[in-house]
């Protein structure tokens, strides 16, 4: 993944007073060439690596809450005293090292085998299945395991590979920045040693509620005593776009082939403003294609972000010779030229359709599981079975915030859902309430968004939009339901924290 920057601070292996570590927050440093963070409690000192294991970010420059710190890229949280990564996008915790104290110095210089994670109790169901191999399907599975679950574990997945870690498919992997390896969230050896029996190109077409099995289009019944639903959503498809060089991007197959069409292009058009429209724009005109994004709004993301961020996006991308056709629909698309509802045709080699995703919801109405634009769920991921869950795009659960249900297609998300869903599988109800967050990046600018606020009536703009140092409070109901940051990574993190506890 990525890598963070040389280890900097005193050596700890050399040691450091005892009076140098803060009674609160921690103390950066380094062992050798490792960052480690030091801190102190009352019933002791620890001592735990002070680089994310997601993309390696500094987490000296997160947030430290309580026992706690949150990385500041992509908003991981880790246990202080054990190095445990308690929700995602990581996975993997944090090395632990031995911390001695001798005389009035303090001396971190061995590395300590990795904690026990916290063992869920007795008896745990005999099987579970996953229907979907994303974000949230892995996340469950991880968490299963790493709870000391030892049942049957089986992974129900319709796509061609391992799971993914799918916002980079838009980003560095489709810019060409990054490499493949860095896309499967795990080696393929990992399922196989941790028992998790993966299923892919597997496609569940009917559920059994009665009988508590689930069934696949070539007939194979397979049953479960816990089941959980994450089968995502899928790209929106417009009518009268069935040409072979119209793409969508959702899978890793579906990255690869857009790749393979852009080798031999020139000039390509994105239908819509999303984020990953706009993700994917970016990362097109780094391969240097002549890109058009045409959407009906006039400027992008302004319902989500407000007027003052859409407009700065929108001049970035024109800064780098993306050019915009906005307050246009799409008519059609002869495989050659794309039909707008204003002015001439665009000659174009490729049409990449971002215009939304719809959730994969039809397994669980056709089994009578109660739906409405989403899978009902309630604040523990349960749905109107008691055993059966949902989690991700599909799961509409009740915002701790307004009590309403919402339903949040974000990727750290849909992790964070599998792996709350995962403990009450277990028999430990949890509630499900960490604060949405997704980034995006487009050239230089890394936004970062926490909460959900289903339309932005107001906001509320700190720091400078044009400097690169801001962050929007985002307004509903007179609330700041959410806030979208822009180099203010600390910021956006102590608005989490306040969103979790308001």
């Amino acid at each position: 993944m990525g890598e963070s920057s040389a280890p900097t601070g005193p050596d700890f292996g050399q040691g450091v007073g005892l009076d140098q570590v803060p009674t609160t927050g921690v103390l950066a440093g380094r062992v050798g060439d490792d960052t480690v963070l030091l801190l102190r409690r009352e019933d002791g000192l620890f001592a735990v690596g002070g680089s994310c294991t997601h993309y390696g970010a500094p987490l000296a420059a997160g947030l430290v809450e309580a026992d706690t710190v949150r990385c500041p890229w992509h908003h991981a949280c880790f246990d202080l005293r054990t190095g445990e990564a308690l929700r995602g996008p990581a996975f993997d915790a944090l090395p632990r090292w031995k911390v001695e104290v001798e005389g009035d110095r303090v001396f971190v210089r061995e590395k300590l085998d990795p904690a026990r994670p916290r063992q869920a109790p007795p008896p745990h169901p005999e099987r579970i299945v996953i229907v979907g191999g994303g974000a949230a399907g892995f996340g469950a599975a991880e968490m299963l395991r790493r709870r000391g679950y030892q049942g049957c574990l089986t992974v129900l997945s319709a796509d061609n590979a391992p799971p993914v870690d799918r916002p980079n498919l838009s980003k560095d992997y489709l810019a060409g920045t990054a490499p493949e390896a860095w896309i499967p969230l795990k080696p393929d050896d990992f399922y196989a040693d941790h028992r998790i029996d993966l299923q892919l190109e597997t496609e569940v077409v009917r559920l059994d509620l009665a009988g508590r099995k689930a069934v696949t289009a070539g007939g194979e019944e397979i049953p479960y005593d816990r089941l959980l639903l994450a089968t995502g959503a899928e790209p929106i498809r417009l009518p009268g776009f069935d040409a072979p060089n119209v793409h969508v991007l959702r899978s890793l197959a579906q990255a690869r082939a857009l790749i393979a069409a852009a080798e031999g292009a020139r000039t390509v058009a994105v239908v819509g403003a999303s984020f990953i429209g706009l993700e994917v724009a970016a990362s097109l005109r780094h391969r240097g294609l002549e890109v058009h994004v045409v959407a009906p709004e006039t400027v992008p993301m302004e319902r989500v972000l407000g007027r003052d961020l859409g407009m700065a996006i929108k001049a970035l991308h024109e800064k780098h010779g993306v050019r915009f056709h906005l307050g246009q629909s799409v008519q059609g698309f002869d495989g050659r030229h794309l039909k707008l509802s204003i002015g001439d045709p665009l000659a174009v080699d490729l049409v990449v359709l971002g215009v939304g995703v719809r959730p994969r919801a039809q397994l669980a109405e056709a089994a009578g599981l109660k739906a409405d634009k989403g899978v009902l769920v309630n604040w523990h991921l349960q749905t109107s079975d008691p055993n059966v869950w949902a989690a991700g795009d599909i799961a509409r659960y009740p915002d701790p915030m307004t009590g309403r249900p919402i339903r949040v297609e974000h990727w750290v998300h849909a992790v964070r859902q599998g792996q709350v869903a995962a403990a009450n599988m277990l028999g430990e109800p949890t509630p499900y309430d960490p604060a949405p967050f997704f980034w995006s990046n487009h050239y230089s600018m890394s936004i970062h968004y926490v909460g959900h606020a289903e339309t932005v009536e107001a906001t509320k703009v700190e720091g400078s939009i044009a400097e690169g140092q801001a962050t929007v409070g985002l307004i509903e109901g007179g609330r700041r339901l959410a806030a979208a940051s822009v180099g203010q990574d600390v910021r956006n993190l102590e608005i989490e924290v306040e969103l979790e506890q308001s």
